[in-house]
């Protein structure tokens, strides 16, 4: 048998009416304390049903006095701070109306039960604990130690996914209590409690035993649905991030939209779009090995027209060429095939309206250091490079430049 121990006030403390009923949403209360930060009023109620930020869970919105909520805060001593928008003329004493706002708050109470679900699923299958939560604006996190080789962890996942959603849609009852720290002890918690009052545990019905301060709802069925979005390594750790309830609809209405959108331009349902896609990647990769080929093709025949376009001098060819908006592997490409041939040296540049790139080569039967070249050329141009004696590449964003920067290479190559 549980016995309710009694949460003790000071006179400074917020009663914490979201405590006893997530569901409460509109309530009078009393201003205790009134004062501006920042250009904004800010007050203290003897009570509220108004969830302040922490735990992983964001803080509630809605009004006070027909001014908007825009943050609220709980202070170490108790006190709950509603930051409101604006100035007001909300005095001590004074009694207020106040309503949160419904929408959120269920949105963000679907969250944090669905992750008490989720998380004791993963430590029931595995023995997985959760280290760390948080409902953030699109999703919820829960990091935990899932001790598993990256390939099992689809699955494993899946398990608990499954697990979690059966508990859902067995419409469990949600139970909240409030005992000693002595009585905490002899419960089935999922994680140990340190606090040294009282301890607001959340039970779900024959699942879960878990402390907590946040919101929850009062059958599990509430929570609509829980669906995995995604995983991955951090911090040690498996950080595995999902949806519930509104969320997961909203989710699930965006993936279906992406998913028609794909299959309408390929002209097939939506379950086969992915077969469609896949065929598509196969002939791009094709297309593109066929694209490799004939660059290479191309860029011999560019570099014969160069070479035999070239008038040696002192035994060797020097190359220069500036292009507009060409693909710096292009340029890559023929500057190698340029310097097969013996005694070449390959001085090449692109530029468009904000770079210039440059790529210089040289033949291995000469002793010119391209690197040394590309460093003094990029330096006039405002950037930086560099590579080896015989292949260097960089750039800069001194277009203007560029023509002299070439010429100054060639003059000194020559």
């Amino acid at each position: 048998m549980i016995v309710a121990c009694s949460v003790s006030t000071s006179p400074s403390m917020t009663i914490k009416l979201y405590w006893d009923d997530s569901h409460l949403t509109r309530f009078d209360a009393r201003v205790v304390e009134a004062f501006e930060r920042d250009g904004n009023q800010v007050v203290v109620l003897d009570q509220t049903a108004f969830y302040p930020v922490g735990g992983g869970q964001p803080a509630d919105s809605g009004q006070i006095a027909g001014m908007d909520v825009r943050d609220v805060e709980l202070l170490d001593d108790g006190r709950i701070l509603h930051h409101l928008s604006g100035q007001s003329e909300l005095e001590v004493d004074q009694r207020v109306g106040c309503e949160v706002d419904w929408g959120r708050r269920r949105e963000i109470t679907q969250q944090h039960t669905g992750q008490h679900i989720l998380s004791q699923a993963f430590f029931q299958l595995f023995g997985a604990e959760t280290r760390g939560f948080r409902i953030n604006d699109r999703v919820v996190e829960i990091d935990l130690t899932l001790e598993a080789p990256a390939d099992e962890v689809p699955a494993a996942i899946e398990r608990a996914e499954d697990l979690a959603n059966s508990v859902v849609f067995d419409d469990r009852q949600i139970r909240t209590h409030t005992v000693t720290p002595e009585e905490a002890t002899r419960l089935p918690l999922r994680k140990e409690s340190f606090v040294t009052d009282c301890v607001r545990v959340i039970e779900i019905e024959d699942f879960d035993w878990s402390p907590c301060g946040g919101t929850h709802a009062k059958r599990t069925g509430e929570v609509g649905l829980i669906a995995v979005r995604g995983w991955e390594r951090a911090k040690k750790m498996v950080r595995v991030e999902f949806l519930c309830g509104q969320r997961a609809l909203r989710d699930y209405r965006a993936a279906n939209a992406t998913g028609e959108a794909v299959a309408r331009r390929f002209s097939v349902l939506r379950d086969d779009a992915d077969v469609s896609v896949a065929r598509l990647l196969d002939d791009y990769k094709a297309l593109g090995r066929r694209v490799k080929q004939l660059s290479e093709l191309a860029a011999r025949a560019e570099a014969r027209e160069l070479i035999d376009g070239t008038i040696p001098d002192k035994g060797r060819r020097t190359i220069g060429r500036i292009f507009e908006s060409r693909d710096v592997e292009e340029l890559k490409l023929l500057a190698h095939r340029l310097t097969d041939c013996d005694s070449t040296v390959a001085l090449l540049a692109t530029r468009d309206a904000e770079t210039a790139r440059l790529v210089f080569a040289r033949s291995a039967d000469l002793k010119a250091d391209m690197n040394e070249l590309m460093r003094r050329c990029c330096e006039r141009l405002g950037g930086r490079g560099g590579g080896k004696p015989d292949f260097a590449q960089g750039g800069g964003p001194r277009v203007v430049e560029l023509e002299a920067a070439i010429a100054a290479a060639v003059q000194e190559i020559s």
